[in-house]
């Protein structure tokens, strides 16, 4: 039996819904070992984001809420798991892949002496133990491995396992102390920038429209790739190309370095294809591909290409999409 701990993540308060994924792989999990999952919310005032979790079939939904986590510092995240951990019998520790899961749960879990694996899409069991896929090399290897020792941490890919589905009997509620002593106090939040954009998060949307080294320069990204996004009513995305030459932000990458995706439908403007981004869209539903140079490795995943200059045929296609 292993009982399963799910780290919820969610920015300001407003979960994400990759949570709901790595509580399918808990769900999924459990149901194998026979064990049972709960999942914890980290943070200040989180009333609302532990309500909204009660409908996913957890045991219980266990809130560490105090002022001082309000920032999302990873040393004093991971104590908090730390202590729960301590506290209770879990064999696993389960986020969703993404920068805020890659900085706590490898300190939380070296904390616990504990192995751990990143970017997981399958697991399977055995007479002895749990098996689990991985993948690696931007995607080109796909590892069968078994973590040694009782106690596993992991982040596993959104897109491999179905979001679990809200029922109609509700989880109870219960507030964790805060261990005994003083807090970690290694790092300092310098504050937060956000830009309103009005468009979904690329890695929750149905629907992403990414740019590529085509683009010359922001305005026309906005144009063309904005333009485009808003007319499907979808998330836009970058190449690193567009991100190193300052066209486009870092928060906008997709890749093995950016942002994981898998909407059901991909569309690559002025994209070529370089194995770091397909890293990135494999598990796109669809993928259309516009780019004029005909052999462009893009071409060769993608489900739907159009030979094109992105200048000539994206405002065209969004004339259409708009009428």
């Amino acid at each position: 039996m292993a009982n399963i701990l799910v780290i919820a993540e969610h920015d300001a308060g407003q979960l994400k819904l990759a949570t709901l994924s790595a509580l399918g792989f808990a769900a999924q999990t459990a149901a194998t070992t026979h064990g049972v999952y709960d999942v914890l919310v980290i943070g200040a005032q989180m009333g609302t984001t532990a309500e909204s979790l009660r409908a996913y079939g957890a045991r219980q939904v266990l809130v560490a809420d105090a002022a001082p986590l309000q920032s999302p510092l990873a040393d004093r995240h991971a104590w908090v798991i730390e202590a729960v951990v301590k506290q209770r019998d879990y064999g696993i520790v389960v986020a969703a892949a993404s920068t805020f899961t890659k900085d706590i749960l490898p300190r939380a879990a070296a904390l616990l002496d504990a192995g751990m694996l990143s970017d997981v899409v399958g697991v399977s069991r055995t007479d002895d133990d749990l098996v689990f896929k991985r993948v690696m090399y931007a995607g080109n290897v796909l590892a069968t491995v078994t973590l040694a020792g009782d106690l596993k941490f992991l982040t596993i890919r959104a897109a491999a396992f179905a979001p679990v589905v809200a029922g109609t009997t509700l989880s109870p509620v219960e507030q964790i102390p805060l261990p005994a002593g003083p807090m970690p106090d290694l790092a300092e939040y310098g504050g937060r920038e956000a830009k309103v954009a009005g468009r979904p998060d690329a890695t929750e949307a149905r629907v992403v429209v990414s740019g590529g080294r085509a683009i010359k320069n922001a305005e026309d990204f906005e144009r063309l790739v904005g333009g485009l996004a808003d007319a499907l009513g979808g998330a836009v995305g970058s190449s690193r190309a567009l991100v190193d030459s300052g066209i486009t932000p870092n928060s906008l990458q997709i890749g093995q370095t950016g942002k994981i995706v898998a909407p059901d439908l991909y569309l690559a403007v002025g994209i070529s294809g370089a194995i770091q981004h397909l890293a990135g869209i494999k598990d796109s539903k669809v993928i259309v591909a516009i780019n004029k140079d005909a052999d462009a490795p893009i071409f060769e995943i993608a489900d739907y290409g159009l030979v094109a200059d992105v200048y000539t045929a994206v405002p065209e296609l969004t004339a259409q999409l708009k009428q």
